[in-house]
């Protein structure tokens, strides 16, 4: 999806934005695997804040994947990090803060319904409003792009 194509509030589905509360809940943290990207200044952050080196960490919590890491899962796709709740929840990926502004679930009001279906804190909670949903998105892409 374009940026600018986001940017535009003619046309936008989602002009008078969206609502969205994390639950906590984990249902988008367990169930389906996947990768879960880090950049290594995630790793720091997240090593830091579980008090473990960045060695330990590496070999507990992490696999490389083309060049990049992703956070270990268990075999039936929870991540590692999910534990009756996100246990780095304030240091969590970017991927996991953007949640569930990607572009992928806004392309369409059909693809946001699919996220409904999964997520109890979509359409719950909080407006947030076209331009909030932008910047999140700008963030997501800055982030991708950096990997």
């Amino acid at each position: 999806m374009n940026t600018k194509n986001l940017k535009s509030s003619k046309g936008c589905w989602y002009s008078d934005g969206l609502h969205f509360k994390c639950q906590r809940c984990g249902k988008c943290c367990r169930g389906e695997p996947g990768y879960i990207w880090v950049s290594k200044g995630e790793i720091k952050k997240i090593a830091n804040y579980l008090g473990i080196s960045l060695d330990a960490f590496g070999r507990k919590y992490l696999k490389k994947v083309n060049g990049r890491y992703s956070l270990v899962e268990f075999t039936n796709g929870d991540c590692m990090m999910y534990d009756n709740g996100c246990n780095i929840y304030p240091v969590r990926p970017c991927q996991c803060a953007t949640f569930p502004f990607w572009q992928k679930n806004l392309r369409t009001p059909a693809d946001w319904k699919k996220v409904i279906q999964i997520c109890p804190g979509v359409s719950d909670g909080p407006l947030y409003t076209q331009k909030e949903i932008q910047n999140i998105v700008e963030i997501q892409q800055r982030y991708d792009s950096q990997e």
